[in-house]
């Protein structure tokens, strides 16, 4: 099945309004920037958006916030450490006013969340979060002595995912780093979408270094590297 689509627009074009997006990527590693901005162009409304940083060294998602596009966002890094530059933050002034809802959680709390949902799962425990405000109406129970903190899987509608190459039937192939959070994305959403640097046709890739198999994409697009200049918080 040829999952490739004409463009980034046709690729999103059906991301209804209050739609929940995961988007990959750790800072500019692996960020499907391009996907990003189609959204933007889009102009869908009230979204969930679940990625690494709602600011710091990904300014790519600001346009979504200054347009108003965002409703609630859940990640790990929402703000910047710097008074001046939080100050300054569309995305903070948003949370600040009421207008953004926000959810932060530990690295490793926020992607299990997303792997348990690729798993099947509805729920883990974890003692990340144990004696802390994380704990504020969760269940905890303990085992072995050791109390634990009950965690809901999250399974967004899409996500945005990139990767290095990428054939016809949706398998991918990521670069180091770039890989990060972009194939638990893809296995917990209902659909994926992936923005690829190079398309090469079907049983093209070694299959010792497919990152993210075919079965957990659906559509795939092909775009031009992107050129970072990364902000430093």
């Amino acid at each position: 099945m040829d999952k490739v689509y004409p463009s980034l627009d046709d690729a999103i074009a059906d991301i209804p309004d209050g739609a929940s997006i995961a988007i990959g990527g750790f800072f500019t590693a692996g960020t499907p920037v391009q996907l990003i901005q189609a959204l933007a162009r889009k102009g869908a409304k009230n979204l969930t958006v679940m990625c690494q940083s709602m600011g710091p060294g990904n300014e790519d998602i600001t346009p979504l916030v200054v347009q108003g596009q965002i409703r609630k966002a859940i990640c790990n890094y929402p703000f910047y450490r710097s008074a001046t530059r939080g100050a300054d933050s569309p995305f903070e002034k948003a949370v600040r006013a009421g207008q953004v809802e926000l959810e932060v959680y530990p690295m490793g709390t926020f992607i299990e969340k997303l792997r348990a949902a690729g798993a099947g799962l509805a729920a883990f425990y974890t003692p990340t979060g144990v004696g802390t405000v994380a704990e504020r109406g969760k269940e905890k129970r303990k085992f072995n002595g050791r109390e634990y903190l009950l965690e809901v899987a999250i399974k967004p509608d899409y996500a945005f995912v990139y990767a290095w190459r990428g054939d016809r039937t949706g398998n991918l192939t990521c670069r180091k780093t770039a890989r990060n959070y972009n194939p638990d994305m893809a296995a917990a959403a209902r659909i994926t979408i992936a923005a690829v640097e190079g398309l090469v046709e079907a049983g093209e890739l070694d299959p010792d270094k497919i990152h993210i198999p075919g079965i957990y994409v659906q559509r795939v697009v092909q775009v031009d590297r992107p050129n970072y200049i990364p902000s430093i918080d």
